[in-house]
C-alpha cells in the first residue's frame, strides 16, 4: 500500500515537472534566431505555444509542481495528524 502511494507520488512529481518545463518553452523559442524578417512568424509561434497551455491536466486542472507540493502537504497533514 505504501509502495503504491510512493509510485503515485513519483508519477505526480514527474507530471508536475513536465508541465513546468512546458511553461518554459515559449522563452526558449523566443531566444532562437530564425533569420531576418521572420520576427512576426516567431511571435505567432510563441503566442500559439503560450495560448495552447501545454502540460498535463487532470479533470481540466493543470498539474504543476506547486500543485503537487500542495497535494503532498495536504496528505502528510491528513496521514500524520
Amino acid at each position: 500500500r505504501i509502495l503504491m502511494m510512493c509510485g503515485v507520488l513519483r508519477v505526480f512529481i514527474t507530471v508536475g515537472g513536465v508541465t513546468d518545463k512546458c511553461a518554459r518553452v515559449p522563452s526558449l523559442i523566443n531566444s532562437f534566431f530564425f533569420g531576418n524578417g521572420n520576427d512576426r512568424e516567431q511571435q505567432h509561434l510563441v503566442q500559439f505555444i503560450v495560448s495552447s497551455e501545454a502540460g498535463f491536466y487532470i479533470s481540466n486542472v493543470r498539474v504543476s509542481m506547486g500543485m503537487v507540493i500542495r497535494f503532498m502537504y495536504l496528505w502528510s497533514v491528513v496521514l500524520f495528524a
